[in-house]
């Protein structure tokens, strides 16, 4: 970019040359009395418009490098689309300064006769032009960005189809070092241009109530951005909102101490809390006696009475050691558990805050505040002075922007609380709780699972399905796969075991994530555990197969890595050609899901890496045997860098979505 402001800054200093010679003509012919003098303007009016242009340009392009050198230098860093955009916007400020909002639209190519990469800007600045009255048509836009592609070590040729595409053609000599780098350096995230602090609201189970089916995407998805943002290096936060107070809590503290009087002594039988819940219901729906009982013991627990806070406690220990049980089994770590009674305190303060800003009204004995985004009023206090949701999460969110100093706030939630959110949001936004500037906040929604009935997912008897139940139909159906293919002949007790929870877990998780998010999905171990199409087994088995193909060829890791070095990556087949350019895609997949949170783009992306790895392997021979006696005659050590460079993105791939890939299965 620095040469093309080089070369900008030249031709506006030889037309400011001219300009200054046409005056000094202007003035001889006016001193001489001249009168055709006034046929000279013309030309130098045009010469003045086409300089304030110029200098234009060179104002918007500097201003360009000093917001490119603010974020680091190369803001694109490996991301191939990036750089690509970088390229490209450059070229669209030289071709249309005027168009200050030009829309830079590069993506890859979907077929590969048109290239690696596609610019569609072409048609969209079209529009945009002839809205500014300035005709002109899609593919003469294309050809002036194509004129004004500044020198690059990233393209090899462009050329341009139909109404305005522009085909971009990558360089080898770009792609090759890209793929290098992951044998050498590890799976790089793309650069970071700010390191932020991201809290991430997951999972959000009740105490004194079992974790079942509708925990199950909060947990997953929550778990999967988390791993994505520890990747790129934020600082993240992950909370889990447990429901931890409220009226239930009279009921289970008053059933716990007429059961177990000596409870402050003597630690209660009480582990299954789920039967324990039942029983102490059971009582406050039939018996009025213990149900007044139950509410004054509400009263003892918000008053902070000792012996009332230790049943509490008692009871919340038991609850998070059975959470954690599934936590541990789900491979998620970290997750700091905040009830709501974390925020009670901090609830009055809300409430003090809002009534010193005169920010509630009265109605109907609630105290209750508009916001902008609803049309239905947030209930800040009830008629009988206790809070609701409404005012614990406006204090949720305070907290976490002003206590945690939170930059990116994540709420894993199902989209039923869409409207409530937007209401929170909006509500702290107008408050100025919150800058959206330097704050982002973003409900992540989901859809609910479905049964094959494509009803909600329950059990035959109609009850909500239990995550440790599911978990365990999960390892013994993935079991069952497994020595259906005689997997337990050829592996041993330990390797049968790990391949068990690896595809029993891993199918579990990669059926939710490979869906978008926002969409219900059917929960189907049938289609789970095919080892074909888009599932968790066939990519685990892919992964498997791939890394068995250096034991095969005798070659230690090690040996590898250290030949990467000096071996040149192969891509002069087209196969080879084509896997090497999905590899270096990595960077820009995550930048994208970064921005946009749908993890079934990783999802897809793997799959693809795994689709074109087959179509590779299948042409360009890595090992060739001789036929006779089984012996290796040669291996070619450029395409086993690629294997191993496909098996480190794949892992990596893995990684974020929480599954564990096994080296046999």
């Amino acid at each position: 970019m620095d040469s093309l402001v080089e070369k900008l800054t030249s031709r506006a200093s030889q037309q400011e040359s001219q300009i200054a010679e046409l005056k000094q003509q202007i003035q001889e012919l006016q001193n001489g009395g001249v009168e055709d003098w006034e046929q000279v303007p013309p030309e130098l009016e045009k010469l003045q418009t086409e300089n304030q242009k110029l200098k234009y340009r060179i104002s918007h392009l500097k201003r360009s490098i000093v917001e490119e050198e603010s974020q680091g230098g190369d803001a694109a860093g490996n991301n191939v689309c990036g750089k690509l955009t970088e390229i490209f916007r450059t070229a669209l400020r030289v071709a249309y300064p005027a168009l200050t909002n030009a829309p830079v639209a590069v993506q890859p190519s979907q077929v590969e006769k048109f290239g690696d990469y596609q610019c569609n800007s072409a048609m969209i600045i079209a529009q945009q032009l002839k809205a500014q009255g300035s005709p002109v048509s899609p593919r003469v836009v294309a050809q002036q960005i194509q004129a004004n592609i500044p020198s690059n070590d990233v393209i090899e040729k462009v050329d341009i189809a139909g109404p305005g595409f522009i085909n971009i053609h990558l360089k080898k000599s770009f792609i090759t070092p890209l793929v290098t780098g992951i044998l050498t350096q590890g799976v790089l995230p793309p650069p970071l241009s700010k390191k932020r602090k991201v809290v991430i609201d997951m999972s959000s189970p009740n105490i004194a109530k079992e974790m079942h089916i509708g925990h199950l995407r909060s947990t997953i998805i929550g778990e999967s951005i988390s791993r994505l943002m520890e990747f790129v290096g934020h600082d993240v936060l992950k909370v889990n909102h447990l429901g931890d107070w409220g009226t239930q809590f009279g009921m289970l503290i008053t059933h716990l101490a007429d059961q177990f009087p000596n409870y402050l002594n003597e630690s209660p039988p009480i582990q299954d809390l789920q039967k324990f819940y039942k029983e102490s219901k059971v009582r406050f729906d039939g018996d009025e006696e213990f149900k007044k009982r139950a509410y004054k013991m509400v009263v003892r627990l918000q008053g902070g009475e000792p012996s009332i806070i230790k049943a509490w406690e008692l009871i919340c220990d038991i609850s998070k050691t059975e959470f954690n049980k599934i936590y541990a089994r789900l491979d998620v770590k970290n997750l700091i558990p905040r009830g709501e009674s974390f925020y009670q305190e901090r609830m009055n303060v809300v409430v003090q805050k809002l009534e010193a800003g005169g920010h509630l009204e009265f109605d109907d004995g609630r105290k209750i505040m508009f916001t902008p985004d609803s049309a239905v009023p947030l209930t800040i206090v009830k008629s009988d002075g206790g809070y609701t949701y409404d005012t614990s999460d406006m204090a949720t969110l305070y907290q976490r922007v002003h206590e945690d100093k939170g930059e990116r706030l994540i709420y894993v939630v199902d989209a039923g609380q869409a409207t409530h959110f937007d209401a929170i949001f909006s509500g702290c936004r107008k408050l100025g709780w919150y800058d959206p500037n330097n704050v982002r906040i973003e409900h992540v929604s989901f859809g609910v699972v479905l049964g094959e009935d494509k009803k909600k997912f329950k059990t035959r008897s109609g009850d909500v399905v239990k995550l440790v139940s599911l978990l365990d139909e999960g390892l013994r159906r993935s079991l069952e796969t497994l020595k259906e293919k005689g997997r337990d002949k050829v592996l041993t007790a330990e390797e049968l075991k790990a391949a068990q929870e690896s595809v029993a877990y891993g199918c579990i998780k990669y059926a939710d994530l490979s869906h978008r998010r926002t969409n219900d999905y059917i929960f189907s171990f049938d289609k789970m555990l095919e080892d074909k199409g888009n599932t968790a087994v066939y990519l685990l088995y892919a992964y498997t197969r791939i890394r068995s193909i250096s034991r095969k060829a005798e070659v230690l890791a090690e040996t590898l890595k250290e030949a990467a070095k000096t071996t040149s990556i192969p891509v002069e087949h087209p196969k080879e050609w084509k896997l090497a350019k999905c590899l270096a895609r990595f960077p820009e997949v995550i930048s994208r899901t970064l921005d946009d949170l749908f993890i079934h783009g990783i999802c897809d992306y793997l799959y693809e890496v795994a689709n074109t790895f087959t179509e590779f392997y299948e042409v360009c021979y890595c090992i060739v045997k001789n036929k006779q006696t089984g012996e290796i005659e040669s291996v070619d050590t450029g395409r086993l860098l690629l294997c191993e460079a496909t098996a480190a993105i794949m892992a990596k791939c893995f990684d974020i979505l929480g599954l564990h890939p096994v080296e046999k299965m």
